[in-house]
């Protein structure tokens, strides 16, 4: 059996209520609940995390995707490309003419 430690945490009485129906009807614990969602939590965190400091260094290294790489990704899709990767496009809002209709 591995070991585990003890942690309190607070909970509002609407997600503690949540968390004891949920215990109730999957016939688990609410410590065993409430571990795995720390344990989900801390791992998408982690892994974007690692990506972020990967990307970091990528842009200290100058490693960036060249004008016809961020065309290609842009039109793949469906927003102009060109617009984007020649930097005519100052601010890009949803609902503007960078997309195109396919």
């Amino acid at each position: 059996m591995s070991q585990s430690t003890t942690m309190t945490i607070r909970l509002e009485p609407e997600l503690k209520s949540r968390l004891d129906k949920l215990s109730a009807v999957t016939q688990r614990s609410k410590s065993f609940l409430a571990a795995e969602a720390v344990r989900e939590f801390i791992e998408l965190n982690e892994w974007q995390l690692n990506d972020i400091k990967a990307a970091i260094n990528e842009a200290n290294n100058d490693d960036f995707a060249s004008n016809q790489e961020t065309r290609t990704i842009f039109n793949k899709w469906g927003i102009n490309g060109d617009l984007m990767a020649t930097g005519s496009l100052k601010k890009f809002r949803p609902g503007s003419r960078i997309y195109s209709k396919r």
